[in-house]
């Protein structure tokens, strides 16, 4: 099915395919981190993100959520919506870490009163900038009615991934959306949800099981992210004492 290959990402690599309407990705093992100043490879870390992505996609499709995803093809391989990304990552918070605290002076692990929602126009050249929607309305990244689409499946995501994760003894602080468009103009999840995306605390020990390890120089990063795996797949725990009882 894969083709001529169309985009090659930090952590990513896009297909075309014999189907005008659906594209390869092929997840890679690079990790970069602060705008590609670090850089390493992660062994095994396109299979995990592309495991969890594909178990995760699923689910939120079924609770509402439209995404690009189809299938998963291998460990590092899925099939997908050929779709036009829209140029504005979005990020959720629910707790203050990494760049929100250090920009505003918030101690990391304060949690936030009501989940916040940043925008960033999604360029590697200029760092990825932290925007406002009327920026990305007046230079034609997205129109208003697409913004408050995104906004609006941005917050169904955390209302499904937070009680997911919870349920599995873990805390989701923040984590970074990005959507597309289909041929017929509808917004879509696309992209990934990971720990490279994503930022994930044991709930009990505080340990973080997600790419700051990496960032960070904490060590463990493999097994962070196979016990994520571990932990997305797995029965919530609330489930599984329901059966033993």
């Amino acid at each position: 099915m894969k083709r001529e290959p169309l985009y090659e990402g930090k952590a990513k690599r896009v297909y075309a395919t014999e189907n005008p309407h659906e594209y390869v990705v092929e997840y890679k093992d690079d990790a970069t981190a602060f705008n590609g100043v670090k850089r390493a490879q992660i062994l095994g870390k396109g299979a995990v993100n592309n495991a969890i992505t594909a178990h995760l996609f699923p689910q939120l499709e079924a609770a509402g959520i439209p995404t690009h995803f189809i299938e998963r093809l291998s460990d590092t391989e899925q099939r997908v919506r050929a779709v036009t990304i829209v140029p504005v990552e979005v990020i959720v918070r629910n707790v203050a870490a990494g760049s929100f605290s250090k920009r505003l002076g918030v101690e990391e692990g304060t949690p936030l009163a009501r989940p916040v929602v940043e925008y960033c126009y999604k360029s590697d050249a200029l760092g990825d900038p932290l925007i406002n929607r009327d920026t990305a309305v007046a230079l034609g990244w997205a129109s208003e009615e697409d913004l408050g689409r995104i906004r609006e499946l941005a917050l169904r995501v955390r209302d499904f991934l937070t009680p997911y994760f919870a349920a599995r003894g873990i805390r989701l602080i923040d984590f970074k959306l990005e959507f597309g468009k289909t041929p017929g103009g509808q917004v879509v999840l696309a992209d990934e949800i990971s720990p490279d995306t994503c930022r994930f605390w044991d709930a009990a020990t505080g340990e973080k099981l997600d790419k700051d390890r990496f960032r960070r120089d904490l060590g463990g990063v493999e097994e962070a992210y196979a016990e994520m795996l571990r932990r997305v797949t797995s029965e919530a725990e609330g489930g599984k004492q329901k059966a033993e009882g």
